[in-house]
């Protein structure tokens, strides 16, 4: 009887390990490719957190343009930056791919005008307080890997008088 206890408890550590294991996994959904917006000569190289993981989104709610689409932008705790739009289901764009991308990305805004083609503005504060925009160009295509950095024209630009600290 003592055995089967033995295996029941070994068991019970193998799965919690397993499943912290899974948790612990980035989504492989995500472009996480050449391009990341985490610094490859700092610390985050070796895996040390950035800063905090953020999530914004801004829905467009004009004439001519799909109902109920929404953007998203986040960050990891690696201070790398996504953006997924609801049309292409399940698939973050790493925003490193962008020119002058920012490294170390702790929060995120996003807005959108109401026209057509609409802006997509993608605002990242970096972990010193600095603000960096991207303005990227909406149609009726969705934003994938493939297209973003065409979307996206000159990619990001710092915005004046920051950082905000």
């Amino acid at each position: 009887m003592r055995k089967l206890a033995w295996a029941a408890r070994g068991m019970s550590v193998v799965s919690g390990a397993v499943l912290l294991g899974a948790l612990m996994v980035p989504s492989a959904v995500a472009d996480d490719g050449p391009g990341s917006t985490a610094d490859p000569g700092s610390s985050m190289a070796a895996g040390k957190k950035c800063g905090a993981r953020d999530v914004s989104s801004a829905a467009p709610d004009f004439v001519n343009f799909p109902s109920g689409v929404i953007f998203r932008v986040a960050s990891d705790a690696q201070g790398n930056s996504f953006l997924n739009d609801s049309r292409n289901p399940g698939v973050w764009i790493n925003l490193g791919t962008l020119a002058n991308a920012p490294t170390c990305v702790i929060g995120t805004a996003t807005s959108v005008t109401e026209s057509n083609p609409g802006l997509l503005y993608i605002t990242l504060l970096t972990q010193n307080g600095a603000q960096h925009q991207a303005v990227c160009t909406t149609n009726s295509t969705a934003f994938a890997p493939s297209n973003i950095v065409g979307a996206c024209g000159s990619g990001f630009s710092p915005l004046p008088n920051t950082p905000v600290v």
